[in-house]
């Protein structure tokens, strides 16, 4: 039975409308800095020209006629001012009134936004930054993203399907892999996380043993396995998405004792660094940012056994050289450059 607040939640839930505005130039990797908050579906509204790529998937007969780029871009995206967790109920029946609980919640994401945009100006212009909200209908804004995750291939046989669908015309040496993101980064669809699969493709061997930093929804670690790895160790600094990466492990009949999934922050937790020590890797996978892989590849180095790989990506064009400089100055052997669209994926060997 429903009690009050579900009641209430279901009559009153409202969404808060956020407009950044910011550069064409910091648009990705703001898009990726949101993605570590949790925030996905973000909308990009700029005057850059399409590709004719682009061009060719637009059911229209006749493209309207684009404005100059003038190098400003909005993202927009969606927040329920609901609570996100069961102790948040209490947080309205309270009798807090909703304009205050969206202040709230609205203070402490943008704090977090503004933390996130500072560390992203250090790399881009990332323009005014300034950060707009209004309240909108209740729409399913959460589940709407769903309408463009259908089941794709990655290489020659890696099929990633969601798991409200059932992927058709699968071979018998299709590797699939159900997926539920929820709100954690990697459903596949991202140049970096294909990047990332088509390389351990090239490079999981049977027995490997994978360490995965910056899991998101597993997609990795579990591509790994299924490619023939023995045992993975993933972790990422948000509870919600080694949440979301253990529904997915059990999702893919993956059991406890060749994965295992930890909350950890690398560059923080000097104590996780030196259990983390204590056994090395024949893979190590980052899928992030390049303004973290450049401090965290020399904490991984000692993580990786002797001709063992580094497999990193989440890195725009304009920041590679800056991880390359951290991957060869950690002692590695850089074996790889490949970019997809703005996106490059780097391989390197101990």
């Amino acid at each position: 039975m429903a009690n009050g607040f579900d009641k209430w939640e279901e009559k009153h839930m409202k969404w808060l409308k956020y407009t950044l505005e910011t550069t064409t130039e910091a648009t990705d990797l703001i898009i990726d800095m949101l993605g570590e908050l949790g925030i996905y579906g973000v909308e990009v509204i700029d005057k850059v020209p399409l590709t004719e790529a682009e061009k060719k998937q637009m059911y229209v007969d006749i493209l309207p006629e684009s404005l100059p780029d003038d190098g400003k871009a909005e993202l927009v995206f969606y927040i329920s001012d609901g609570a996100p967790d069961e102790d948040s109920s209490a947080f309205y029946n309270s009798g807090t009134g909703i304009e205050n609980v969206a202040t709230f919640y609205s203070d402490e994401l943008i704090e977090k936004i503004r933390e996130g945009l500072e560390e992203v100006s250090n790399f881009a212009d990332i323009g005014s930054g300034a950060i707009y909200i209004s309240e909108t209908d209740n729409v399913d804004w959460a589940d709407k993203w769903k309408d463009y995750f259908h089941t794709f291939k990655i290489g020659k046989n890696i099929v990633i399907t969601p798991t409200w669908e059932e992927p058709e015309n699968i071979s018998e040496s299709d590797i699939v892999i159900k997926i539920d993101p929820g709100v954690a980064f990697g459903t596949g669809t991202h140049e970096t996380t294909r990047l990332c699969v088509e390389e351990l493709q090239k490079y999981v061997r049977e027995g490997s043993e994978i360490l995965d930093v910056g899991c998101g929804s597993a997609i990795l670690t579990i591509a790994a396995l299924k490619l023939g790895a023995k045992y993975a160790y993933a972790m990422d600094i948000d509870p919600v998405a080694v949440k979301s990466a253990k529904e997915n492990l059990l999702i893919n009949d993956i059991t406890d004792d060749i994965a295992k999934l930890e909350v950890g922050n690398l560059l923080e937790d000097k104590d996780l660094c030196e259990v983390l020590y204590k056994k090395q890797y024949d893979i190590v996978v980052a899928n992030i940012l390049a303004p973290v892989l450049v401090p965290l590849t020399p904490v991984i180095v000692p993580a990786l056994k002797e001709g063992g790989y580094y497999v990193c990506s989440g890195i725009v064009k304009e920041l590679a050289d800056t991880v390359i400089e951290a991957i060869t100055s950690s002692g590695l052997e850089l074996m790889s450059n490949t970019v997809d669209g703005d996106w490059v994926c780097l391989v390197a060997r101990k």
